[in-house]
């Protein structure tokens, strides 16, 4: 019996310490999620998967959910024979009503951060949840720490691969943030410098696929 109760109490440990080590999921194919385009001449696939549920975000160090941040991961798969660019490139949220909204910056995130506490009282989440009350501001090293770790970084792509990452948008003013939006993406270049048709990917591929219609 005390043998067993120790390997539970290991199991236990074992579980708790991979839940909490804030690791990038696995990389997958764009054509692995609901909601991506493909554009078969350019042989290019870009998906994208909201982290839109405590669930989900349990991954990172911060609850950006509560303070009206949403984790969006881009999925970029290039199945091409050249390299394609992301150095210019302009991946931007569009709101049901065609506002266009920029990738937060850590300092963003940590400004919006310091404004709901200023507040105080209950928020909504995103997708029309019930408020929570804020949790205590968030360390800036804790908000650097996921940037680092998980913010989309790949400037190139390379033929034959996939690359993947996150980027954080403020939708904080935002009832239901993903019904009608999309993520639009334009400026990707291939290795000559001729830029590829825009992307414009509609979320309520992903709303569709989880249950929620479109």
């Amino acid at each position: 019996m005390r043998s067993l109760c120790a390997l539970t109490l290991l199991i236990g440990m074992a579980l708790t310490a991979t839940a909490s080590d804030h690791t990038p999921p696995p990389v997958q194919p764009a054509t692995a999620f609901a909601a991506f385009e493909a554009h078969d001449d350019e042989q290019v696939v870009i998906a994208v998967e909201p982290y839109d549920s405590k669930e989900k975000e349990s991954i990172f160090r911060v609850d950006y959910l509560s303070h009206g941040v949403m984790p969006i991961r881009l999925i970029v798969t290039n199945n091409s024979n050249k390299p394609i660019s992301l150095r210019d490139a302009r991946i931007l949220f569009q709101t049901a009503a065609g506002e266009r909204l920029q990738t937060a910056e850590p300092e963003d995130v940590e400004r919006l951060m310091s404004h709901k506490e200023r507040q105080g009282g209950k928020i909504p989440l995103p997708g029309g949840l019930p408020g929570i009350k804020l949790k205590p501001k968030a360390s800036d090293k804790e908000i650097e720490a996921d940037f680092d770790t998980f913010e989309y970084n790949a400037l190139v792509v390379e033929p034959h691969s996939t690359r993947a990452g996150f980027l954080f948008y403020d939708v904080s003013q935002l009832a239901h943030p993903l019904q009608g939006a999309k993520l639009h993406l334009h400026k990707l270049r291939d290795s000559e410098g001729n830029e590829l048709f825009y992307f414009e990917i509609p979320f309520d591929k992903y709303l569709a696929k989880r249950g929620d219609g479109a």
